[in-house]
């Protein structure tokens, strides 16, 4: 791997970051500030919709920052970044390490488009090296509108809470009926399935779950099969 110090985000300033955080500060109200904050936030999708606007079919790849190049999980991703990029889909990930990273070199060397929809973290230094198409945010419910809005579905591969609540996002968005025909895969038998027993086990049994909201998603460790659910060529759609 290069050595090569990683692009970096813009207003990654701790000055910067504080006036972010300031948007959910309850104990915080400036109206002037406020006034900025949310020209920044009308920024952020503006630039997003420039940049994105044509970027043609493409799929979401989430997962792990913290399982890199070693582990079997990057090389899953690396896999589905390939076959996404060969059925002439774009790839579109948060831009960062680990499993991120392994979808967008895998749709590098597969000749296809390499998407990073960054955001500004402090323990992550910016946009992996395998990324065509840079787009930054300050927001992550900026970044997630963005990440339904240009993709036609999901390849979830392992990872911890901002993985989770990318997941959870898109099926709340299904479920509700604010986006339709939007498959979702789940990359690893064995690490997903415990989280679909809780939901049928738990929340199903409870009745606050329909059993569709079960079943949707797809649970694989084959990344050909993800890939062909994610994109519709299974019948899916």
């Amino acid at each position: 791997m290069s050595e090569t110090p990683q692009p970096e985000l813009p207003f990654t300033t701790p000055q910067a970051v504080r006036f972010d955080r300031a948007l959910l500060d309850s104990h915080r109200s400036d109206p002037g500030e406020e006034a900025w904050r949310a020209m920044r936030i009308q920024g952020e999708f503006v630039n997003a919709f420039d940049v994105l606007g044509n970027l043609g079919p493409a799929i979401a790849v989430f997962g792990s920052a913290r399982l890199g190049e070693g582990r079997a999980e990057y090389d899953a991703g690396r896999q589905v970044g390939e076959q996404l990029a060969r059925r002439g889909f774009a790839v579109v990930t948060g831009g960062g390490p680990g499993i991120m990273e392994a979808a967008n070199r895998g749709a590098q060397d597969a000749g296809g488009v390499s998407v990073g929809l960054g955001i500004q973290l402090p323990f992550e230094d910016g946009f992996n090296h395998h990324i065509d198409l840079t787009v930054p945010f300050h927001y992550f419910f900026a970044r997630k509108v963005n990440f339904v809005k240009y993709t036609q579905g999901a390849v979830v591969l392992a990872g911890g809470i901002g993985t989770l609540d990318e997941l959870f996002e898109v099926l709340t968005l299904i479920q509700t009926g604010k986006v339709s025909d939007y498959p979702v895969a789940l990359v690893g038998v064995a690490f997903w399935t415990p989280l679909i027993d809780w939901l049928r086990g738990t929340l199903l049994a409870a009745g606050t779950v329909s059993e569709a909201d079960v079943i949707r998603p797809l649970v694989t460790d084959d990344p050909a099969e993800a890939v062909a659910h994610a994109t519709g060529a299974d019948g899916s759609e």
